[in-house]
């Protein structure tokens, strides 16, 4: 594509595509370094809760807003809102958006404070924690699908 071909959808375009692979990128990490923090040395694990809340707060969250903001753009200066695949995939933001300030977020922080207090003095996690954590790995999943079957329909654009 020529230089002088790039306009402000491309731009745009790429904004949004970059906010997606950075915002959302990282969190189907998180399942990977749960293992490792549970097998290398479990009071990794606090270090782990601090670096998924601080995640969420500043590049998630920030993340989905560009992606929403930008999407739209995408959506309405090609596309129509009313496009089944753009609907769909702009409902599923809004759930991602909402699981995580609602649950994903407030469990992350939960998670960080039991972990402080079960394992700062190099004890083992809680039952209470292990309840978190397990609430924590299955709406991070649901997240992940929902992030997974977003792209696809971004890509795939069924019935355009």
């Amino acid at each position: 594509m020529p230089i002088a071909t790039i306009d402000l959808y491309n731009i745009v375009l790429f904004v949004h595509i970059l906010a997606v692979v950075v915002g959302f990128g990282v969190v189907f990490t998180y399942p990977l370094l749960d293992a490792y923090a549970r097998r290398s040395r479990v009071a990794d694990l606090v270090a782990l809760h601090r670096f998924q809340s601080f995640l969420t707060q500043r590049l998630i969250q920030p993340a989905l807003l560009v992606i929403l903001v930008a999407g739209i753009y995408l959506a309405t200066d090609r596309w129509k809102l009313s496009d089944p695949w753009i609907s769909a995939t702009f409902a599923i933001l809004i759930v991602i958006g909402a699981i995580a300030g609602a649950i994903i977020g407030p469990t992350e922080k939960r998670c960080l404070a039991l972990a402080q207090r079960d394992l700062g003095g190099g004890g083992k996690p809680s039952d209470e924690y292990e309840g978190q954590a397990i609430k924590l790995a299955r709406f991070g999943g649901l997240a992940s699908l929902l992030i997974t079957v977003a792209i696809f329909l971004m890509v795939t654009k069924p019935g355009a």
